[in-house]
């Protein structure tokens, strides 16, 4: 396969994962924000949704310092200068799809096409406004039927193994800042100071972050006991049968990887699997002991570190 079909392959899929995980992280950042809270903690759940992105710099830049939840809204869904936003990922998985037409299915090109005109229509509409949850829930659904679409209708051939590098190399990414950054937001229970009161809070903060990867119902079938931060750590980052757990998406991109190089000594391959294995053989306690923030600074850096050598070895054209 032409390289630079694989690279807009690769990246339309993590475009359209990127939109599904600014759409879910809104969405519960915005139902928590119905619930009683002081206004301080309110303002740390909207600060922390843009340092999950490391957007701080760029809206200061054009909003100033005070963060306000309308203007934090409008800035990840609609600002097209904000490259994270909805609508820019939306409208960059549309012109990556344009790019490879012709390797795509007509159902995925339609709907990747179809969703980014609806967006359109439906921001000019107001219908974003009107109600933000119903607009949140119909952005995850037009991933998932990108998703559907792809897997029900392509060819499992090379084509299809760079889509799905795309969509787990950024699910890895953004789950790893998410539990980065919400653990950090609530640090009593880990100190054992935690009253009656935080307590009360702490329920609805992990059961927010829970359902932002969908992983409520998941957490009840799997440990059937009230929420502990520690089991919600373990859930999200080791266990291999969760879909947006790290070692769930280090499983999957092994085994795309896989079938797109028959190099051996490839070295995405190897930095891959070595990933995978410190996750798979890895234990909780010693995650949290050891820090549970050094941790996912460092599986970042080599998420990133892996995309690079993906790109340098699949994805940029050579130069002659």
């Amino acid at each position: 396969m032409l390289s630079r079909t694989a690279d807009h392959l690769f990246w339309m899929s993590r475009y359209t994962e990127r939109a599904e995980n600014t759409a879910r992280m809104l969405d519960v950042n915005y139902q928590t924000s119905l619930l009683p809270q002081s206004a301080g903690a309110a303002q740390v759940g909207w600060a922390g949704l843009l340092s999950i992105s490391e957007l701080k710099p760029l809206y200061a830049t054009k909003y100033g310092e005070t963060i306000s939840p309308r203007k934090v809204m409008d800035f990840m869904v609609r600002d097209e200068t904000n490259s994270s936003s909805i609508v820019s990922c939306l409208k960059n998985a549309r012109e990556n799809a344009r790019a490879v037409r012709g390797t795509l299915t007509t159902e995925v090109w339609e709907t990747e096409n179809q969703t980014y005109l609806e967006v359109i229509r439906m921001l000019k509409n107001g219908d974003f406004e009107r109600d933000p949850a119903q607009f949140f829930e119909w952005v995850k659904f037009r991933s998932h039927l990108s998703r559907g679409v792809t897997a029900g209708t392509m060819l499992q051939d090379e084509a299809f193994h760079f889509l799905r590098l795309g969509t787990f190399l950024e699910r890895a990414d953004n789950t790893a800042r998410l539990v980065d950054v919400k653990f950090h937001a609530v640090q009593s229970d880990f100190l054992g100071l935690a009253t009656e009161k935080d307590q009360e809070f702490d329920f609805y903060h992990w059961s927010a972050i829970l359902r932002s990867v969908s992983g409520f119902e998941v957490y009840r079938k799997v440990y059937r006991d009230v929420i502990k931060p520690e089991r919600v750590a373990e859930l999200l980052i080791l266990r291999p049968d969760m879909p947006r757990s790290l070692l769930g998406c280090l499983n999957e991109v092994m085994s795309n990887l896989a079938m797109v190089t028959s190099d051996s000594g490839s070295e995405t391959l190897r930095r891959a699997g070595k990933l995978r294995s410190d996750l798979q053989y890895a234990r909780i306690d010693e995650i949290l002991a050891n820090g549970l923030h050094a941790f996912l600074t460092q599986f970042l850096d080599r998420v990133n570190e892996l995309g690079a050598h993906l790109s340098r070895e699949f994805l940029v054209p050579a130069t002659s």
